[in-house]
């Protein structure tokens, strides 16, 4: 593991190594008010080890809220809150980015204000999706997303000051990074992929139109906190969340090679295999790397081998792993001795308290 344990410059931070903690929703924000509490702030430090953790998809604004139980950053509570993890990782020696989400349409209007529908590029439902609610009565479950109400184009711009605000918080409580969120069918995914995107205004039509938005976040987001310190992820042939994207290679390129333009730290590809997209072909992977000149981090269920085979190719410059670090907050380590993986208890991924997140061993806990 010669290569994924070596150091890395990303922007303005040098990492420990190239074992990146993938972006993971746990659904174990305090109520009322989706705050991070000292649960997560201990979660998030037993993890410290990665070279860069990403945490988990957190939203910009009330109305980008798709789940319930999941942080924001909009709130003077939630920046405290998020303080906390930061200092707490930071005290473990560890580098954190946020991760700035807006969930668009795989929404519904028991988890937006006043009962609205949630919004979108084209009133289009997200066929088959679903999103986690507190129904009137307490009970917690799942259920269709509803149909979205199409936003207009004098409203775009109050969206990117959403994310523009979440980064002047999000550089306040002293995130090492922040990742605009642009891939899995959420909403800049949503504004990207031709077929969830039906609009005729600037915003819709061509791949540069489609890409826009996006890039106007990004701007934002580059205004408030410097280009060396901003990631995106993007998740080309993502098939969940009904996005059927005819060009999701074309409009990768397109805006890898605009993100380089930018100078910013690194892009993040979500691969789309575990959602039932076409695995990434190497070619594909090598052109990206062409296009854009920051650091590249891929996910989708690598082994350290495959990560360490996949940077010694030069295809990536570090690796993203998420179900591993559930349930192993010692993950670098583990790795680095070879040392058989803990198994993740699917029943406690999402909601809960401190079982199935904060409470599995690590090498020096386990029994002999």
């Amino acid at each position: 593991m010669k290569k994924l344990l070596s150091p890395l410059k990303v922007g303005h931070q040098t990492l420990s190594n190239r074992v990146v903690m993938a972006p993971l929703t746990r659904s174990r924000a305090s109520q009322p008010g989706d705050i991070p509490s000292a649960l997560n702030v201990e979660y998030y430090a037993q993890r410290a080890t990665a070279g860069l953790i990403v945490s988990e998809a957190t939203q910009v604004s009330r109305q980008g809220q798709g789940y319930a139980l999941t942080p924001g950053i909009y709130t003077d509570a939630q920046e405290a809150g998020w303080t906390q993890v930061v200092q707490a990782v930071h005290a473990q020696h560890g580098r954190i980015a946020l991760q700035l989400w807006h969930v668009g349409r795989i929404s519904h209007s028991l988890l937006q204000e006043n009962g609205a529908a949630p919004v979108a590029p084209s009133a289009l439902i997200a066929k088959g999706a679903q999103c986690f609610v507190i129904q009137p009565d307490g009970k917690a479950e799942n259920v269709p997303t509803e149909t979205p109400r199409a936003l207009s184009t004098d409203e775009l711009p109050g969206i990117v000051a959403q994310y523009r605000q979440a980064a002047v918080r999000g550089k306040r409580a002293g995130f090492d990074f922040l990742e605009v969120h642009a891939a899995n069918g959420y909403l800049l995914h949503q504004f990207l992929s031709t077929n969830s995107n039906q609009r005729t205004d600037a915003y819709g039509g061509t791949l540069e139109n489609r890409a826009r938005l996006t890039l106007e976040v990004l701007d934002a987001v580059i205004a408030e906190i410097g280009a060396d310190r901003v990631g995106v992820r993007l998740s080309p042939h993502f098939a969940a969340h009904d996005i059927a994207d005819a060009e999701a290679e074309a409009s990768t390129l397109y805006l890898a090679k605009a993100f380089s333009a930018r100078g910013i730290a690194y892009l993040h590809i979500a691969e789309p295999d575990w959602a039932g997209g076409p695995e990434l072909t190497d070619a594909f992977r090598a052109q990206i790397r062409a296009a854009f000149n920051g650091k590249l981090i891929f996910c989708g269920a690598y082994t350290a081998a495959d990560a360490e085979a996949l940077i010694e190719q030069g295809l990536g410059d570090a690796v993203a792993f998420g179900r591993p670090f559930i349930a192993n907050p010692d993950l670098v380590e583990r790795f680095r001795q070879g040392a058989e993986l803990n198994t993740p208890d699917r029943a406690t991924f999402y909601g809960g308290g401190a079982h199935g997140y904060t409470d599995y061993p690590t090498l020096d806990l386990q029994p002999a």
